[in-house]
């Protein structure tokens, strides 16, 4: 088994001491994150040999960056080193029926100002089998686009199997923007993952009877929606997670699963949130995971989902769990009985 390669972005993230609102705070709590990076983490926790690549400052703030990825055993020799600034984002976490809130301050960051040239992609996919990004990175720019396209062809070259998690996010650009620029790249990914909104918001994509901002999710639109994706683009593998929001507390969490032939469905866990953040990151985790060790189909979904149900129940991005925690709540065990 070759070497994961994650791409993308890691931001400063500070937040408020529990459910502060931002006017209210004295003082923020500071971690590290980001969508690629958070999929890194968990891929390292799991034992596997994963490599996160970027641009980061030389200075203490970006290499307290690397730092926070080589304590979970991240191999961050690949990253490159230039830049002013490490992106920031501010979160405010929310509470029964008020959501939470994210303000991004990102413009210039070190990754979002690289260069095509910065990167050697056939030098740094080299020992690679496996490539994963998100639509969060080609939302930073349209240089940060060309860049990811870049690294889908020589990954595509090289042999590697992609992986994509669509990730729209409303605060980097328009759906109009996201569409044309995903389109590119899709032809480029072997499996991509979604969330039960992103299909819609980058490619139209709707699945029926479905109420998202309800809590209301159809399972069966999203089979439709997920074989409609994987005629589309080609997709080998298509897996979506199906969020039911009862609260900003309370969730229901499950996915569905597309091998190309067949459907599989998650059990669905009733979650209550430490954290959200990087939930579907970790189920992006947990399925290469799945995949790269051979497990089944249905034995894939249902690690995925666990990997990111138990995330919930952890403060920060990073996913800080065990292959053997999440395979015993994979097994039935749900009981959050001490363990002694």
């Amino acid at each position: 088994m070759g070497k994961i390669l994650t791409f993308g972005e890691i931001m400063l993230r500070l937040a408020p001491e529990g459910y502060y609102r931002f006017v209210q705070a004295r003082s923020f709590g500071a971690t590290y994150g980001g969508g690629e990076a958070n999929v890194a983490v968990s891929l390292a926790n799991f034992g596997l040999d994963v490599a996160f690549v970027t641009r980061l400052p030389k200075h203490e703030i970006g290499q307290a960056a690397v730092n926070s990825l080589r304590q979970f055993g991240v191999d961050t020799s690949k990253i490159v080193r230039g830049g002013d600034r490490v992106g920031i984002y501010f979160l405010e976490k929310g509470a029964s029926q008020r959501p939470s809130k994210v303000i991004y301050d990102r413009a210039g960051s070190a990754i979002a100002a690289a260069s095509p040239g910065d990167f050697d992609w056939p030098h740094i996919f080299h020992d690679a089998s496996w490539f994963h990004f998100t639509g969060i990175t080609p939302a930073l720019g349209d240089t940060a686009a060309a860049i990811t396209l870049a690294a889908c062809q020589a990954a595509k070259e090289g042999g590697l199997t992609v992986s994509c998690d669509l990730n729209y996010r409303k605060n980097l650009w328009s759906r109009e923007k996201a569409g044309e620029t995903m389109a590119k790249l899709m032809p480029f990914v072997d499996i991509c993952i979604a969330n039960e909104e992103d299909a819609s918001d980058v490619f139209g994509i709707h699945a029926k009877n479905s109420d998202v901002s309800a809590g209301t999710i159809n399972r069966e639109g999203y089979k439709e929606v997920a074989k409609t994706l994987a005629d589309r683009f080609g997709f080998k593998k298509v897996a979506i997670t199906l969020r039911e929001s009862i609260s900003a507390n309370d969730n229901n969490w499950a996915a569905m699963y597309y091998d190309g032939t067949e459907f599989y469905v998650s059990r669905k866990y009733a979650v209550r949130i430490v954290d959200r953040v990087g939930g579907g990151d970790s189920f992006g985790a947990g399925l290469i995971y799945a995949c790269l060790t051979g497990l089944g189909p249905q034995e894939t979904v249902e690690f995925a989902v666990a990997a990111s149900c138990l995330k919930h129940s952890i403060e920060g991005d990073f996913n800080q769990v065990s292959v053997e925690e999440v395979k015993k709540l994979a097994g039935g065990d749900a009981s959050g009985r001490v363990q002694r």
